[in-house]
């Protein structure tokens, strides 16, 4: 089957495109008019070397030895050097989508022109890019300012033939072996070229795209789950009537309502028990809109955000090849990054606390009207009573998690670097969080089944019925106690979207991917 092909315009890469890279589903290329810039760019810095101009990161020490002048012989040492004292990562390396995204935004950012490095430098990260040969680089080591220069410079490494890579294949090779295996040779770099490299911040935001990713798909199960808890509890669908959320007029909670209401459209159960005398539902099922809304609006931020990011110049300093000029500034400091990986991790806390609590509504009989933690002969059998505080224990550690790392700060560099984002830890920790809330919202919306089939009189809409019989088709009705960390487990991938799982048009419509999110110009 042929890829997808994807061509790179630096600047106008969108969140869609920038998932589908993640992903895996794609051959990328190079827009051709990036070329001119990239050879305009590396003129600039040859005619600074050609009129004897000292200039940093050209010529010179890096950091705080930024006033020791490089002689002209020693400059490809000096790049060189860079690259391999700057390679301490630690910790496990980072997932092949992650470092897909890596290639994929450092060679958009060097295109861009602002970064003085050769066209074959771009060429040769796509290239490791679509053979699937992807630098084995360390999770840890970036405090995201001055770059992330640590696991960017394991990424560099391949390109000098030094480090490891794994192949298509799963095998681990040497940088230079993974040079090859894609017809080059390694690198010797050129000025400016290794700090081009290891200057930016794609590790940061590679890292938070992928959350932000993830945090879509448990949004959407977050609200499949919560209209299975709905018919489960016969919970009433007048809370989500549209003209209340206008008369608000938050655009993600307005947006939340309409998918649940065509979720929903259709259900027989609904209008059975319409004159039922409850008066209101608890917050969980009740103000599904006004919190997971309000968690859609935030990922809607951060993904205009990092957006923007994955299409910026971030390396420093940024040649200005109309003028000749190279002028030092600070691109690198992954702040913006820092900010929508917190807010992204306050979105994901929120969807796995409210999904919690809706949990422990269907287990709650004197709120539910259900069995006891939903199963018959109870006693003798403890459904799922143990199941709800594994989804207990996740939702509070999600909360620790959720603290912010952006305002956390640590100096590096000999106080050169004097105020660090924190970045890569803010966007690092979002995979963990959309796991522990997939495994919560998997569990409430297995529970939830289990209600549903408890009460079995009438059915509900066709969205939900299909996606009842999807989840039977993952796990089973609870007939009596059995071991069910698989069945967990089966709903954690459920929750993720994973095993080509496709979620209904209502729900994908309203996430920042589809939306055809762009860089602020």
């Amino acid at each position: 089957m042929s890829q997808h092909v994807i061509e790179l315009v630096p600047s106008t890469v969108s969140l869609q495109n920038l998932a589908r890279i993640h992903a895996g589903e794609v051959r990328v290329t190079m827009a051709a008019s990036a070329r001119n810039k990239l050879l305009a760019s590396q003129q600039a810095v040859r005619n600074i070397l050609d009129a004897g101009e000292v200039v940093y990161g050209i010529n010179t020490g890096f950091g705080k030895l930024a006033q020791t002048v490089i002689p002209a012989d020693r400059l490809a040492d000096l790049q060189r050097n860079l690259v391999v004292s700057h390679s301490v990562g630690t910790g496990t390396n980072l997932l092949p989508g992650i470092v897909r995204l890596i290639l994929a935004t450092k060679a958009v950012s060097l295109a861009r022109g602002h970064s003085g490095v050769r066209p074959e430098i771009v060429d040769a990260l796509l290239a490791l890019l679509n053979a699937n040969v992807l630098p084995c680089i360390p999770c840890k080591g970036s405090v995201g300012a001055s770059g992330d220069l640590a696991p960017l410079a394991h990424m560099a490494c391949v390109l000098i033939g030094e480090g490891e890579a794994t192949l298509a294949d799963g095998h681990k090779v040497s940088g230079a072996e993974a040079m090859r295996s894609i017809g080059l040779e390694p690198f010797v770099l050129g000025p400016k070229e290794g700090l081009a490299l290891l200057n930016g911040t794609q590790v940061s935001t590679a890292l938070a795209l992928a959350g932000l990713f993830g945090a879509e798909n448990v949004l959407c199960a977050g609200l499949m789950a919560g209209a299975l808890s709905l018919e489960a509890i016969q919970g009433s669908i007048k809370p989500y009537d549209e003209r209340i959320h206008i008369a608000r007029g938050q655009p993600g909670q307005i947006a939340v309502a309409a998918a649940v209401r065509t979720l929903l459209d259709g259900s027989e159960i609904i209008p059975s028990h319409a004159d039922c005398g409850r008066v209101q539902d608890p917050y969980s099922i009740r103000c599904v809109p006004q919190v997971m809304g309000a968690c859609l609006d935030n990922l809607n931020h951060a993904a205009r955000v990092l957006v923007t990011e994955a299409n910026a110049a971030s390396d420093n300093p940024l040649v200005f090849s109309d003028t000749g000029e190279v002028i030092s500034g600070g691109n690198f400091h992954a702040e913006p990054v820092a900010f929508a990986a917190d807010i992204i991790a306050l979105a994901v806390s929120e969807m796995g606390a409210i999904s919690e609590r809706r949990m422990a509504l269907l287990l709650d009989s004197g709120l539910s009207g259900l069995p006891p933690f939903l199963v018959r002969d109870g006693g003798v059998n403890s459904g799922f009573m143990i199941a709800q505080v594994t989804a207990a224990a996740l939702a509070s550690e999600n909360k620790s998690l959720a603290h912010p790392a952006s305002v956390d700060s640590l100096p590096t560099s000999a106080n050169q670097e004097d105020h660090v984002s924190m970045a890569t830890f803010a966007a690092r920790r979002l995979g963990d969080m959309v796991n522990n809330t997939a495994v919560v919202v998997g569990i409430e919306a297995m529970a939830a089944c289990q209600g549903i089939e408890l009460k079995r009189k009438l059915k509900s809409s066709p969205s939900i019925e299909a996606e009842f019989a999807a989840i039977r088709q993952r796990v089973a009705f609870l007939h009596q106690d059995r071991f069910l960390a698989t069945d967990v487990e089966a709903m954690r991938l459920w929750a993720h979207g994973a095993q080509g799982r496709a979620w209904p048009a209502s729900l994908t419509a309203i996430l920042p991917s589809q939306a055809q999110v762009v860089a602020v110009a």
